[in-house]
């Protein structure tokens, strides 16, 4: 495990319910700020349900109960009297698949910040300038930031998307497969910008991609069966991993 010094997240004994079917079984974990940790398993092995537990996104699903400690900046995100809305502007996400709303790009990228409540128009274009820099499309659609974003390719899609969720200056990004759905130059793009946003943000990432896990992460857990069976440094995972299932699954024999 790595050393506790700037832990930005901290689960213990973390258990979550779909009605009876248990999802999630103690998962014990800590994320530190400003890296990039990468969340692998194969599917439907729980690491874009614990993924969906740092901005209580599982609230949206009917018979959900979760249990045991979940704490971001030591605050219990999960009792009762937690602003959702304040907590969701904090961890952001983005999508397996680009999702732009069907408006001009500058309105994408100024949504959040209006519904937060920023009406004054100079630092909407702020913002919104600010964010296309900090995601890398800048320099692509800064001419045209009133065509539709429906008009952009899937990589800048993307980046618009990512673009959208820094509008709101969160502290934490949270991205499920975010390059399944991109060619190769596209998903490169992004692997470059979650470089530079490391920088700035805490990243969490899930990803069925062993080579993408290993190129961008700094920590690595591994998920099976609703379980985190290995936790460690990137390098140790994809080198000298403790457990002969971590080992069978980087290397293809099963997932």
């Amino acid at each position: 495990m790595p050393d506790n010094n700037n832990i930005k997240v901290f689960a213990e004994k973390l258990n979550l319910y779909y009605g009876h079917t248990q999802a999630l079984k103690d998962i014990n974990i800590c994320i530190k700020e400003k890296e990039i940790t990468a969340l692998i398993g194969p599917s439907g092995c729980g690491k874009s349900t614990f993924l969906r537990t740092l901005n209580r996104m599982n609230d949206l699903i009917p018979f959900v109960t979760t249990a045991g400690t979940l704490l971001i900046d030591n605050q219990d995100i999960n009792k009762p009297d937690v602003d959702v809305v304040a907590l969701r502007k904090k961890v952001g996400m983005v999508f397996q698949s680009p999702n732009p709303f069907p408006m001009s790009i500058f309105e994408n990228v100024a949504y959040g910040p209006k519904i937060h409540g920023i009406k004054d128009k100079d630092e909407l274009s702020y913002l919104v300038l600010k964010s296309l820099k900090e995601a890398a499309l800048w320099d692509e659609v800064k001419d045209q930031l009133n065509k539709s974003a429906l008009s952009l390719s899937g990589g800048q899609q993307q980046r618009l998307c990512i673009a959208r969720v820094l509008a709101v200056e969160p502290e934490i990004l949270l991205m499920d497969e975010p390059t399944s759905a991109l060619d190769p130059i596209s998903t490169l793009r992004i692997e470059e910008l979650l470089q530079e946003l490391k920088k700035q943000f805490t990243i969490v990432i899930v990803t069925h991609n062993m080579q993408q896990a290993a190129r961008v992460s700094h920590v690595t857990g591994f998920f099976l069966t609703g379980e985190l069976l290995e936790y460690d440094l990137t390098e140790n995972i994809f080198t000298k991993p403790q457990h002969k299932k971590t080992e069978d699954y980087i290397t293809g024999r099963f997932g």
